[in-house]
């Protein structure tokens, strides 16, 4: 398996660890690395894992802050599932909860489960960027509107869309262990017959949806922006995370003129819900 290694001053760990969260992995390991703890000079490793896709992973990589240095290493797989003993349920509200498809947990009946496992792919549901599309995407989400998710990770989004009543959901990613994750996920929860997901590029999309979902990494989101408005039905919402919560207003920008709706932030991130 390949691990995604990240090398940053220690003063910019917190900020990139987030950016790797939004990028939908499992766990980070931080390893100190050179100079002296305080000072300028001091620096650390950030391992992760985002799947053995070496063409994916560059590319996400590749929108990193160029003072950000990054390679790829090759580990055995055994060391980096040691995370799915620690991984727990996420409340994304009283009645919406995301299970760790491996483990034993009793829910209420009349809680939505989603049991999700990310395989080789990214993304438990348990980042806030993602907790915060799922209560947007319930909020405007009704039974019959057709769901678009960019960048579906391991097909969190995809598969509470299709529970939630979508009748057809396209889940589209640059990494084929992303696919193959929200295949199998969708199956788990009884939805294979609903979501349709590939590595078809966005740009390649000719189709209008009425929910468009992109939890995405700033830049990504800025470079798809006219894609994204393309693909958004005229009384359709477009739904984009993975912003800082005090950092967007260039996001906005780029999606106009659609215009926010709504905002909701949650330990330093933002979704925002846009509109035609």
């Amino acid at each position: 398996m390949l691990a995604l290694v990240v090398t940053v001053p220690a003063g910019e760990a917190e900020l990139a660890s987030d950016a790797l969260w939004a990028l939908g992995v499992a766990a980070i390991e931080e390893r100190e690395l050179t100079g002296t703890p305080g000072t300028e000079d001091h620096l650390v490793e950030l391992w992760t894992s985002l799947g053995d896709d070496a063409e994916a992973v560059t590319r996400a990589a590749e929108a990193f802050p160029a003072r950000w240095r990054w390679h790829l290493v090759e580990v055995d797989p055994a060391v980096t599932e040691t995370w799915r003993a620690h991984a727990v349920p996420t409340w994304v509200e009283q009645d919406l909860v995301i299970v760790p498809a491996w483990q034993e947990v009793t829910t209420p009946p009349d809680v939505l489960r989603v049991g999700i496992d990310p395989g080789a792919a990214f993304g438990l549901g348990d980042h806030p960027t993602t907790v915060l599309t799922l209560r947007l995407l319930r909020s405007v989400m009704w039974p019959g509107a057709t769901v678009l998710d960019v960048g579906c990770g391991s097909g969190v989004l995809s598969v509470v869309a299709a529970r939630l009543g979508a009748p057809y959901v396209e889940a589209i990613d640059i990494s084929s262990a992303a696919v193959e994750a929200t295949v199998a996920n969708a199956a788990r929860n009884g939805v294979a017959g609903v979501v349709a997901a590939s590595t078809r590029a966005l740009a390649e999309v000719e189709e209008r949806f009425d929910v468009v979902l992109a939890n995405l990494l700033a830049p990504i989101v800025v470079e798809l922006a006219a894609d994204l408005r393309r693909v958004t039905a005229p009384a359709g919402a477009l739904i984009v995370s993975g912003v800082l919560a005090d950092r967007h207003d260039h996001v906005v920008e780029a999606l106009a003129p659609m215009r926010v709706v709504e905002t909701l932030t949650r330990e330093a991130w933002a979704a925002l819900l846009l509109r035609h």
